[in-house]
């Protein structure tokens, strides 16, 4: 990985939102971005600043005002020249390289009203989280053309509507919250998603902890928001045992309960306790509650809890597919792999076509119930849909068993 590859995974987010919240242009935010880190990699093979996010963020400011100036200038007979460019000691020595962390401030404005609510989480996920326009649509079952002309409109509205870059006061979180959430959570499950913590955005993970425990002291009478940063902790608690001695993945009722991060795991047990207090349960409750039945677990001598488990996802939207995948593993250990296979194969295949877990759990139940061929190729399917490094050396594994 290159140093700019490095630097855009772990600053590009901090930068756009940085460069969106100064000049009110989510347009010109991505342009001068994109520019900057064009530069750098003309640049830096040859001079690599000290500093790489401080030369990234500064240059990107620099391209944002060019920019502005050439749209100002346009009917003049001769523009301004443009500013040299600056060297590393340059930036070092401007206070510029302190990048603010608007990135919060950018999901709100993402999140607002105006934009139509499924371009709300797609946009900040692509704004502020760096995702790709194939990574968005995959994990909203959509095309990419289709995401693409999403993101498009969404970035029109807000210009056409005005929308102000700042958070709102409390009188307007009730009409965003929901939207900031979903964004956030979508976000965190492909930061989680790679056990290894080596996937493009695993570094997001471990600022969640960070994000969410900001909303939650923003908004302490929303039980969503204390659960869904309950939740993030219990998860964040279990990535010491994610990973086995080869590199591959863990599956959590493998995992060995004694390398938790019991610290993390009480903060997210008293997240979950404030929020039922507030007595207004929600589905990133009931989410939370399934992390949390496992986090009692404390060896792997205690049974894993495949009843309480499948018991909560018995209260869970039983439309939505995801939900239905993850039940499906619960009832292959309570009531069997025939019983799951069936609920699995009730699902939209055509749908769920690009979605790696469907086939990773189908490949396992058929394997289970003897039906090797078709276990090969649903296994070959899930490998092909390029998970993590991790969980690609589980699949390999479990698929050579056969």
């Amino acid at each position: 990985m290159t140093a700019l590859d490095q630097t855009a995974r772990e600053a590009g987010g901090r930068i756009v939102a940085a460069l969106a919240a100064t000049f009110r242009d989510l347009d010109l935010a991505e342009e001068a971005y994109a520019e900057a880190c064009a530069r750098a990699a003309a640049v830096w093979p040859a001079a690599p600043p000290l500093d790489p996010a401080a030369w990234l963020y500064a240059t990107a400011r620099r391209c944002a005002l060019d920019m502005i100036r050439r749209r100002n200038v346009r009917q003049r007979v001769a523009p301004d020249a443009p500013e040299p460019e600056a060297t590393a000691e340059d930036i070092l020595a401007s206070d510029a390289r302190l990048i603010p962390d608007e990135r919060l401030r950018l999901i709100f404005v993402c999140c607002h009203p105006a934009v139509a609510p499924e371009a709300r989480a797609a946009l900040t996920l692509r704004l502020v989280c760096g995702l790709t326009v194939q990574e968005i649509a995959r994990a909203f079952l959509v095309t990419d053309a289709a995401m693409f002309q999403r993101l498009t409109r969404a970035k029109k509205k807000i210009a056409q509507a005005g929308v102000s870059f700042e958070v709102p006061g409390p009188e307007a979180w009730p009409e965003r919250l929901a939207a900031v959430l979903s964004t956030l959570e979508v976000a965190y499950a492909r930061a989680h998603e790679d056990a290894a913590g080596a996937g493009q955005h695993a570094g997001y993970a471990r600022e969640m902890l960070t994000l969410t425990a900001v909303l939650a002291e923003l908004a302490p009478q929303e039980p969503e928001c204390l659960a869904f940063a309950a939740t993030v902790r219990f998860a964040e608690a279990r990535r010491p045992a994610r990973l086995d001695a080869n590199g591959a993945m863990v599956p959590l009722s493998e995992q060995d309960p004694r390398l938790w991060n019991r610290p993390l795991i009480h903060e997210a047990d008293a997240l979950l306790r404030r929020a039922a207090r507030l007595n207004r349960p929600g589905p990133r409750q009931l989410r939370a509650a399934l992390h949390g039945v496992w986090c009692v677990r404390r060896s792997l001598a205690e049974p894993p809890p495949w009843s309480a488990v499948l018991a909560l996802y018995d209260l869970a939207d039983r439309d939505d597919p995801f939900v239905r995948i993850n039940r499906a593993v619960a009832l292959a250990e309570l009531g069997g792999p025939a019983a799951a296979l069936a609920e699995i194969e009730a699902l939209d295949a055509a749908r769920l076509a690009d979605f790696q877990p469907f086939h990773a759990v189908r490949a396992d139940l058929l394997a289970r119930l003897g039906r090797r061929d078709e276990a090969l190729t649903a296994y070959d399917r899930a490998i092909d849909l390029a998970p993590g490094p991790a969980e690609r050396l589980w699949l390999l594994r479990r698929r050579n068993e056969l």
